[in-house]
């Protein structure tokens, strides 16, 4: 097992944040699908937790066979996915990946959002673990991103909103940018496999931290789409994006539904390790495995898997942790 704290600030409000988060995922899930691979949401529902409170839950299914490295494609089946499940009880947030095909593979993201510049070390609460957790911190500015997720329009060294005038993101800007809000995630990944294990876990890191660097790169570089939004208005972006996502990966029917009724907490069983004590998910809100290419200053990538029981499924496999997903960069 190997586990590690990820913080990303970003020039907005937690508050703002809630509307950016679902259309980033939206938007970010169907940009990164193609046919046969992607994200494809197979639930989307409002979900009630006796201790949470309100939230809304989601299952998905990312593919990514072409996206894995060499040795890993040596090793799975061409119809391969990774299964992501995400309790979102913003500003908490639940995210859980596994791989059927893989038994003792999983991962398990726990989010938190504050309104402060990532300097809170105890978010995740101060009981001791075996061992120090690493802390990573992110720059959704000047950190490298793979270069085939480079976009000019995308390069907050340079971008700047006309609703918000917030930008330029100059060098040493969260110790001065107001408002700044923080995306704290504390990631475990599983692959008890001997032989295998440090290897594929330290690869996963990797693939979720450049997932959450792009997904919340774009979350501020689409500001301006997002920041009038309403709630209601968001929730029917991303049931539309979503509709046409599953369209664009297969020839099958999109299966979400986002119902008006919030589901039982008994209807909907919540991680197995939570919600009261959170366990393991895609990213991004999905996973893309990044390739070996040069990298430029700036963005990430996600991890999913297909279902060997689909016989139907003509889908390979794709990556993690989509900005919820989202995975996605959650």
């Amino acid at each position: 097992m190997l586990m590690k704290e990820y913080r990303i600030c970003m020039p907005l409000t937690v508050e703002e944040y809630r509307i950016g988060q679902l259309y980033m995922i939206s938007k970010h899930s169907h940009e990164q699908s193609e046919r046969g691979e992607g994200v494809e949401v197979v639930q989307n529902e409002p979900y009630d937790d006796p201790e949470h409170g309100s939230g809304q839950f989601t299952e998905k299914r990312i593919y990514l066979n072409n996206k894995l490295p060499s040795w890993a494609r040596a090793v799975v089946p061409k119809i391969f996915y990774v299964t992501e499940k995400a309790w979102n009880y913003y500003p908490y947030t639940i995210t859980e990946y596994t791989c059927s095909f893989l038994p003792k593979f999983s991962i398990h993201i726990e989010t938190k959002y504050e309104d402060n510049k990532g300097c809170n070390d105890n978010i995740f609460g101060s009981e001791p673990r075996e061992e120090e957790t690493e802390v990573c911190l992110v720059d959704i500015a000047y950190d490298e991103i793979p270069e085939r997720h480079y976009k000019d329009s995308e390069d907050l060294r340079y971008f700047k909103s006309k609703k918000t005038s917030r930008g330029i993101l100059q060098e040493g800007w969260i110790d001065t940018q107001d408002p700044i809000m923080c995306s704290y995630k504390l990631v475990t990944v599983k692959f008890e496999v001997w032989g295998l294990q440090t290897r594929v876990e330290q690869f996963v890191h990797k693939v979720i931290r450049d997932v959450l660097l792009l997904g919340h790169r774009q979350a501020f570089a689409w500001v301006d789409e997002w920041i009038d939004m309403t709630m209601e208005e968001v929730r029917e972006y991303e049931r539309a994006t979503q509709e046409a996502t599953n369209l664009k990966i297969g020839t099958f029917p999109p299966t979400i539904s986002i119902t008006e009724t919030p589901l039982a907490s008994c209807a909907r069983s919540g991680p197995n390790s939570a919600p009261s004590t959170p366990l393991s998910t895609e990213a991004p809100e999905f996973l893309s495995v990044p390739k070996e290419r040069p990298r430029k200053k700036s963005a990430p990538e996600t991890l999913t898997l297909p279902d060997p029981g689909r016989r139907d499924s003509l889908f390979k496999l794709p990556s993690f942790f989509s900005w919820n997903s989202s995975p996605q960069p959650e």
